[in-house]
């Protein structure tokens, strides 16, 4: 008889996932694993997770004469098994009768485990079903107190847990929270404050027990609150379980009404949770809540593996690792409060600790962040996790690192390697450098360290995680997954030199950065000589370009552990490389030895003199080139787009625009605004610049362009950035859209089209000057392809751009006539994505991006020619909908509403206003290496003394403002200027200017001279009676990107 079981075990079935978990293992024995709430579950508690018990239903819970019965007697199978066969249980599912014998017998554990002198094992209700921390808590609040009640418990910064009554959680949700902290000048509970805080708010519920704070509660204390006050004591004992379970701690089961906890961290069991109450009538509620209230069927394979980790905790050997596991504890604290590390909460007692990042400071003043900490440590090879202590305001922003023993102690480590860790975790933070940088949301704090002491410590690390005890043998892996500085030692030398493959997303620019010689000179099969500029030497050798993407690098086999750390640890971001800070190389890159050899011949200089950077470039001097000069000409007649006949048939009001006829209105400006808002809005904006970048080095090129990070597109990923000159002065702002492996689309301003061209060329062509400080370099990326899609010559490549914008945009776009495989892609697009689709005839680039701040709006990419067919077909689908066409008018006011900018207004212009004052400095990426205007930028930024800013007026049907009108304070002091007007959705006029910062506040009252040609040269003492001057209007400063 054939059967379908899927006979063999994993290593057959499904060796990928066989590898993987080899790997993990690994991981685990390889790294120091510091997280407090993670232990190593035994073979046998591993053993026991992997039955058959995973395979079945078991909802409901063993008849309740189980629950006295002791092991012998749940183990009594005659009598079990004819007991149930007579009387079944009341689970709903049958087949069950093994599964009552195991929940039985880990529930009996446990109450032997957690019993004390006033409560035997007899007087314990025990619930083993939860399947995690968060639901027993849950279960706890659903069993005892009602939607709305208040509870009381340590706030998530000074240490609770996130079902404390976190806001993000949804005990903070569905509860009146009160939150209870540590005294700041003990940085411990006052349990007076306590008695004070629950005497005020009357809580339902008081939860003693932390996930971070590392004092062990005062159980006798809360519970004295807690019946001041009638509430019930809950203790969240998961951190310590396996400390009470020992007998190293107090026990809250003579105090708290109810405990929970989980089974995989001190415990060292699997994962899951239970409940515990010495009161029958709670524990009745519990099981309510636990099921059905809570979750369905239960885990019963987790019941095996708690059972037999029941069994270990009542051992010798479980008791003094729990009394090592603090000790080492306490040793690491003092440890690194010795080297001067500052301990937050002022120590331990406990199996856990905090380090407070906030001692280690940058030169610039900023305060290393425990994010930045733990990934640093993670390289290192010690496992950690950021957490929040007091006084900071965001679990985003954590500035404390969390470390705990409960798994170095289960490997065998004692105090003296506790101090060795604490050393090593010192010497990396001392050596780390905090620093900030400008991201989309604010400023972020970013770190550096230094490249020989990460090395040394991954080396120490390893030394002590191979003397740690491990339960199973393991593949040695190396990289990618473990690798270290010795790896090449001299008893693997075969050869005098070692070849490495550098492959990877954006290699080309990391090879310019990284080597001194000319990367782009190399054609695939050539080699060249270069050097790698490490911080400890210069090493030389040969490069070779497999391809365009993959790429040899060879040196003598002496070099070969600073080579692969050096190439390796560039990639990953995170050594100091340049007195620079913002500066980090491209990747990440994989580096890995190659046994292939390398028999091209190797030609070039080992050093380009006209890199404008690589690492440690040397200081030279050579003839300056010449500054972009752009003196533009009119045309002789405006130009027209595809649509002009379309515009004039339909009754547009045509005007005159960047060279270009373009319609201005077909109804109103008002109309055409409301109904983009409300509706949508058809944009001719075919008078936009489309060039496209082509080639292996496009991506190079336009880096070296633009300000934004291009190479962190993916093909179907767009952004907006800037091209700046040497000086850091906006040439124009841009759009760049990666719709191949090696093509880009860059949209330009129509004002710019023939300036931006011309700058670009003289780029390539290595005829300006890129650089101040390097006046005769060249920029990276000369190889590019570059192509007007404007030019008749570019044929069925051209390409002009419609925007379709607005809430029913979408709607519209996808009634047309797609196939299914297109109007499948187009769906999928989320904001900035676009993807290629034919529309019939019609071949298109669609983009979700535009210029009016609809969160739903769309760039239609399309031949000139079958630019009217199109934009008919999408009136005749979205005129019913309320679909307009729209002219510049209507683009204007929107995009002014939506607080972006315009070249010669925000950007640019007169003023020669910058990115950063524009208000737009964080799509400015100086963390890349190089890059047109990039030091000049910084420095400009460190000075920057005003920002673009929003402001509406307080009246409706005032006069416009116009571009160059002062705004001034309530005193009458000119304190900034107007840089657009328009009216928006509510029919204010609402514009932007430039301000000073002290008064870009959102809020600030503001006043505004429209028309200040009005009022120059007009003298107080000249007026007459009867004469009539202008006054200025109030306005105030609003939110600079309004949510539309």
């Amino acid at each position: 008889m054939s059967d379908y079981f899927f006979l063999g075990d994993l290593s057959k079935n499904d060796p990928e996932v066989k590898e993987l978990i080899q790997i993990e293992t690994e991981r685990q024995f390889r790294k120091l694993i510091l997280i407090p709430s993670e232990s190593s579950a035994p073979l046998a508690v591993r053993e026991s997770l992997s039955s058959s018990f995973q395979n079945i239903y078991a909802e409901g819970y063993p008849n309740e004469s189980m629950r006295l019965m002791q092991e012998a007697n749940i183990l009594d199978y005659p009598a079990r098994l004819a007991h149930y066969r007579r009387y079944s249980d009341p689970r709903y599912y049958k087949g069950v009768e093994y599964v009552d014998i195991l929940e039985s017998l880990a529930r009996r554990r446990c109450a032997e485990l957690f019993a004390t002198d006033l409560f035997q094992a007899d007087d314990l209700f025990i619930n083993v079903q939860p399947l995690s921390g968060a639901p027993a808590n849950n279960a706890v609040y659903q069993a005892l107190i009602d939607p709305g009640d208040t509870i009381m418990g340590m706030n998530l910064f000074h240490g609770g847990h996130l079902t404390h009554g976190s806001s993000v959680n949804r005990s903070g949700k569905l509860y009146n929270v009160v939150h209870y902290g540590v005294d700041p000048e003990t940085e411990q509970i006052n349990y007076g404050n306590l008695r004070e805080l629950a005497s005020e708010h009357k809580p339902r519920i008081i939860i003693a027990g932390y996930s971070s704070y590392p004092w062990i509660p005062n159980w006798k204390k809360f519970r004295v609150i807690a019946d001041s006050v009638g509430a019930y004591l809950f203790a969240d004992i998961s951190h310590i379980a396996g400390l009470i379970a020992a007998k190293v701690i107090p026990s809250p089961i003579d105090h708290a009404h109810i405990i929970t906890f989980t089974t995989h961290k001190t415990l060292c069991g699997p994962r899951g949770a239970c409940i515990i109450t010495t009161d029958s009538s709670i524990s009745r509620k519990i099981d309510r809540a636990v099921f059905p209230g809570e979750q369905g069927g239960p885990h019963a394979q987790v019941f095996s593996a708690m059972a037999t980790t029941f069994k270990l905790a009542q051992t010798d050997q479980f008791c003094k690792l729990q009394s090592q596991i603090v000790t080492n504890c306490i040793t690491l604290s003092n440890q690194l409060c010795e080297r001067g590390i500052l301990i937050s909460f002022g120590g331990t007692n406990s199996h856990l600790l905090n380090i407070d990042c906030k001692s280690i400071k940058g030169k610039d003043g900023t305060p290393l962040s425990g994010d930045m900490a733990v990934r640093i440590f993670d390289i290192a090879g010690l496992v950690a996790n950021r957490n929040t202590i007091p006084g900071d305001k965001s679990a985003l922003k954590a500035s404390g690192v969390r470390l705990g023993t409960p798994w170095v102690t289960q490997r065998g480590l004692v105090e003296e390697d506790m101090v060795k860790i604490a050393d090593i975790i010192a010497d990396l933070l001392y050596a780390t450098e905090p620093y900030k940088i400008d991201s989309s949301k604010g400023k972020a704090i970013r770190a550096k360290v230094d490249f020989k002491t990460l090395e040394q410590a991954k080396i120490r690390v390893r030394e002590l995680a191979e003397k740690a005890g491990k339960d199973i043998q393991t593949e040695q892996h190396k990289y990618p997954h473990f690798f270290y500085y010795d790896d090449f030692s001299k008893s693997r030398k075969s050869s005098k030199t070692i070849t490495f493959h550098l492959h990877g997303k954006n290699i080309r620019q990391y090879l310019n950065y990284c080597f001194s010689s000319d990367i782009e000179a190399l054609k695939p099969g050539e080699s060249q000589p270069t050097q790698l500029n490490t911080t400890l030497e210069i090493i030389n050798g040969n490069l070779t370009a497999l391809n365009h993407y993959h790429f040899h690098f060879s040196v003598d086999f002496d070099k070969a552990n600073l080579t692969a750390a050096w190439l390796r640890d560039l990639s990953d971001g995170y050594i100091h490389f340049d007195d620079d800070l913002y500066r980090r190389i491209p990747g990440p890159i994989i580096v890995e030895e190659t046994q292939s050899t390398n028999t091209s011949k190797s030609t070039g200089e080992i050093v380009c003199r006209s890199k404008p950077f690589y690492i440690n470039i040397p200081d030279d001097k050579k003839k300056s080139l010449p500054l972009f000069n752009w003196e533009g000409t009119e045309p002789k007649s405006l130009y027209r787009t595809p649509l002009y006949k379309t515009h004039v048939e339909s009754g547009a009001r045509m005007v005159p625009f960047a060279g270009w006829e373009m319609p201005v209105w077909y109804s109103s400006v008002v109309e055409e605004h409301l109904a983009t808002r409300k509706a949508a809005g058809l944009f001719d904006v075919a008078h936009m610049g489309i060039f496209q970048a082509e080639g292996p080095d496009a991506c190079v090129f336009l880096d070296s362009v633009c300000s934004n990070d291009i190479g962190s597109l993916e093909v179907g990923e767009s952004c907006y950035t800037h091209f700046l000159d040497p000086y850091a002065n906006v040439i124009d702002d841009t759009l760049i859209y990666r719709h191949g492996i090696e093509e880009y689309l860059i949209v330009v301003n129509a004002s710019n089209d023939a300036k931006d061209w011309a700058w670009f060329n003289a780029v390539i062509n290595g005829e300006v000057l890129v650089d101040p400080e390097r006046p005769w370099a060249r920029a990276f990326g000369r190889n590019v392809t570059l192509r007007n899609l404007h030019d008749p010559k570019e044929g069925k490549d051209m390409r002009v751009d419609l925007a379709l914008q607005g809430p029913k945009s979408k709607e519209i776009l996808l009634s047309l006539n797609w196939t299914s495989e297109n109007l499948i892609k187009i769906k999928r697009l989320k904001r900035t994505q676009l993807c290629k689709a034919n529309l019939g005839e019609i071949n298109l680039i669609i983009s979700r991006t535009g210029y009016t701040g609809e969160k739903i709006s769309f760039e239609l990419f399309v031949r000139p020619t079958k630019a009217p067919l199109l934009w008919n077909m999408i009136i005749e689908k979205g005129q019913p909908l309320g679909l307009k066409t729209c002219g510049l008018g209507a683009r204007d006011s929107l995009r002014t509403e939506a607080g972006l900018p315009l070249y010669g207004h925000e950007m640019g212009g007169d003023l020669n206003l910058g990115v950063g004052e524009g208000g737009f400095g964080s799509y400015v990426k100086v963390y890349k290496p190089w890059f047109i205007g990039r030091n000049a930028f910084i420095k400009k930024e460190k000075g920057q003394k005003g920002i673009v800013c929003r402001f509406r007026f307080n009246d409706k049907r005032v006069r416009m403002a116009h571009l160059g009108d002062p705004v001034m304070d309530e005193k009458g002091k000119v304190i900034g200027t107007v840089t657009s007007c328009a009216i928006d959705k509510d029919e204010y006029l609402t514009g932007q200017a430039f301000l000073n910062n002290k008064y870009a506040k959102e809020g600030t009252p503001i006043f505004i001279y429209q028309g200040k040609t009005q009022i120059k040269g007009i003298s107080p003492s000249a007026l007459n009676i009867g004469d009539r001057i202008p006054l200025p209007k109030s306005a105030k400063v609003i939110k600079r990107f309004p949510r539309l």
